[in-house]
């Protein structure tokens, strides 16, 4: 067993095997190591206690050396390194402050001197006023005059009665003064002068030499008739008298603009309109006065077979404006026999929903059987099979919507072979339904020898007529009309998406909670009126309903969540006004013609401008007068812009509280930092 060496003062080499004078080590007992440890420990605490008495002379006499007395040393070493860190990092943070702060004063400063430049640009300085000494009455200037101060006369008789050419039966004419009252003042003048003549003369006028003076005076009234018949109105003018002026000032005073090549005269009466007698009497039969201007000029375009791109507001009467020339079209063909009913219709209308395709059923049938031409409607929520079979017993016109009728297509119910006259309406409506795959593969299914040419020189026996009604040309309309229509004229009635002006619009900024009470108190207002309730949701158009059958209001519902048989006993309970208030949603805000809505309210607004546009639209149709409240919260601020704009287009009130928003003052997407604009949800309809 080895035994430890004994440590030595002598100084041992590193490598001391090498080193033959080395002191060898010697070995301790267990005994002497105690001892030698003891001693260390000794020597430990002397060394502590000189310590201590360097640092505190004054306890170090009284107390022994603690043997925690190192550790205590090191705690208030790091307690002391720690509070000057603090205090360091503290005055740190306090001369960041002091910086941050005078950063700000400066840019206070000249924040401060920029909006004074700005002022003093645009408003002008603001110079000290200096005290002005008070005038004396006897030195305050006086701006009255009296008469004897007037030095405006002139003593020359000829200045003070100036001599006016009397104009004597039309001699020349002033500019700038109506004719007609320089001819009367004429011809009064020449009255006066020729009896003042006469009496001087003493001469009395026979009563066959009256008579003629009469009828001189009479011709002088009809002199200058190329004049005369200039300024007569349009209205009292024959076709055949009217000039490029007149029909200028016609197509500005009904808002009408084309755009296209070899466009025809409008017309101005259903007796201008070139339509066959039958149709003319029934015309007559069914009411219809005066043409809209949609009528006036797509009428005579539609009679000469033209591609028309039609965009109106709703409620112009766009429906006749195509069914009348189809109708002319079609009595000019053979009839349906058994030989062609199986070769299809010879006219398709294709619409976006089925209350509207119902619609334009019933509206083309009260012109269709006075001539003899069967209508049929194939719409979706019927059996595919009945309507099937309607049709292969034969029709003359179709009116479907896009993915029903393709259906009968796929089934082999319906052909398309003799279809010449195509017309799809409220083309955008379908485009926002995402049906303009639906369109394209209808209008491909047709026969594509009867398509118009490219060139108007090239002349076809038969050629494909299409029209195209749209109330916004937005770029999947316009992309659909450069793929099947050729040379087509484009027909615009107004302002593209502008509510009409019989249609006085009131926007009220409210909270959720409180739209309901102040739609009950809208409603006790109506009396023995109807209105339109529009909301976003399915869900929500139930819950208002039933509150208000509750409330005890003659109410009835509309969305795309109930049954075909249920819309229909809705819209007609509604039109019958069994049911005086209508709560739906979308569905119901295009295309559906409900005669004399006094009030629409936009329970819930849109999430597009253009849908409101369509809704408020409900009301104030056929020249009649309508109201339209909309319910606006901060939920909205989407709309915000765009709402503000309309109001102030058709100088409606705008709520001080949209005004100042500012979500109305830039457009959505326009604003640094803000997110472009989300497109709308499309709420199931």
């Amino acid at each position: 067993m080895k035994r430890p060496f004994q440590e030595t003062n002598t100084a041992v080499a590193p490598n001391s095997g090498d080193n033959p004078l080395a002191p060898k080590p010697v070995f301790l007992t267990k005994a002497q190591r105690e001892q030698l440890a003891l001693q260390r420990l000794q020597e430990h605490r002397v060394q502590e206690q000189h310590h201590l008495h360097r640092l505190n002379p004054s306890k170090s006499g009284s107390s022994k050396p603690s043997p925690n007395s190192n550790c205590r040393d090191r705690e208030r070493r790091r307690h002391r390194e720690r509070y000057s860190e603090c205090r360091n990092r503290q005055h740190e943070e306090e001369a960041k402050e002091r910086k941050r702060a005078r950063l700000e004063k400066l840019a206070d400063r000249e924040r401060e001197k920029e909006l004074e430049a700005i002022k003093e640009h645009y408003i002008g300085s603001k110079k000290p006023t200096r005290k002005v000494m008070k005038i004396t009455e006897k030195f305050r200037f006086s701006f009255d005059w009296e008469n004897t101060e007037d030095t405006s006369r002139d003593v020359n008789s000829l200045c003070q009665n100036p001599h006016e050419a009397q104009l004597l039966f039309g001699r020349g004419f002033r500019a700038g003064v109506d004719r007609r009252e320089q001819k009367k003042l004429a011809a009064k003048n020449a009255k006066e002068m020729l009896e003042e003549i006469r009496r001087k003369e003493g001469v009395e006028l026979k009563p066959g030499v009256a008579a003629a003076q009469r009828l001189r005076e009479e011709a002088a009234d009809m002199y200058d008739s190329f004049d005369m018949r200039l300024d007569t109105h349009w209205s009292l003018k024959k076709s055949e008298e009217m000039t490029e002026r007149d029909w200028r000032i016609f197509r500005e005073d009904l808002n009408i603009s084309y755009r296209g090549s070899k466009i025809p005269r409008p017309m101005r009466s259903w007796g201008e309109s070139k339509l066959s007698p039958e149709l003319l009497k029934a015309i007559e039969r069914v009411g219809y006065k005066k043409p809209s201007p949609i009528q006036m000029a797509a009428i005579p375009l539609g009679l000469q077979q033209r591609d028309v791109i039609g965009i109106a507001e709703t409620g112009s009467g766009k429906t006749a404006a195509y069914v009348l020339p189809m109708l002319s079209y079609i009595s000019r063909l053979a009839p349906m026999s058994q030989e062609n009913e199986a070769e299809g219709p010879y006219a398709v209308v294709m619409v976006p929903t089925r209350e509207l395709a119902q619609q334009i059923e019933d509206e083309t049938m009260k012109f269709a059987h006075y001539i003899g031409i069967k209508v049929v409607s194939v719409v979706g929520g019927h059996s595919i099979e009945d309507q099937g079979f309607k049709v292969s017993k034969g029709c003359d016109v179709l009116i479907a919507t896009p993915g029903r009728l393709l259906d009968c297509l796929e089934r082999r119910y319906v052909v398309l072979n003799q279809c010449n006259y195509v017309v799809v309406d409220e083309a955008d409506r379908m485009m926002e339904m995402n049906s303009e795959e639906q369109v394209m593969d209808v209008l491909d299914a047709l026969t594509s020898s009867n398509s118009k040419p490219e060139n108007e020189g090239d002349e076809k026996k038969i050629s494909r007529t299409t029209y195209m009604f749209s109330a916004t040309m937005s770029p999947a309309v316009e992309r659909l009309a450069r793929n099947y229509l050729r040379n087509p004229v484009v027909v615009t009635i107004g302002t593209p998406g502008k509510a009409s002006d019989l249609i006085s619009q009131h926007v009220i900024m409210m909270k959720e909670p409180e739209k309901f009470q102040k739609m009950q108190r809208l409603l006790d207002e109506l009396g023995d009126k109807t209105a339109i309730v529009f909301v976003n949701t399915r869900r929500n158009a139930d819950t208002i309903s039933k509150n208000l059958d509750k409330a005890g209001y003659h109410v009835i519902s509309l969305h795309g969540g109930r049954t075909q048989e249920q819309r229909e006993i809705s819209l007609k309970g509604f039109k019958t006004k069994k049911y005086n208030v209508l709560v739906a949603t979308d569905v119901a805000a295009r295309g559906i013609d409900i005669p004399d809505v006094a009030h629409v309210i936009n329970y819930d607004m849109p999430h597009k401008i253009e849908m409101y546009t369509h809704r408020i639209g409900r009301t104030g149709r056929a020249g009649k007068t309508g109201m339209a409240t909309t319910f606006l919260s901060l939920q909205d601020t989407d709309v915000f812009y765009d709402l503000k704009q309309m109001l102030m287009q058709s100088n409606s009130p705008v709520p001080p509280d949209l005004a100042r928003h500012e979500a109305s003052k830039f457009k959505p997407g326009t604003i640094p930092g803000q997110p472009p604009r989300r497109n709308a949800t499309v709420f199931a309809r």
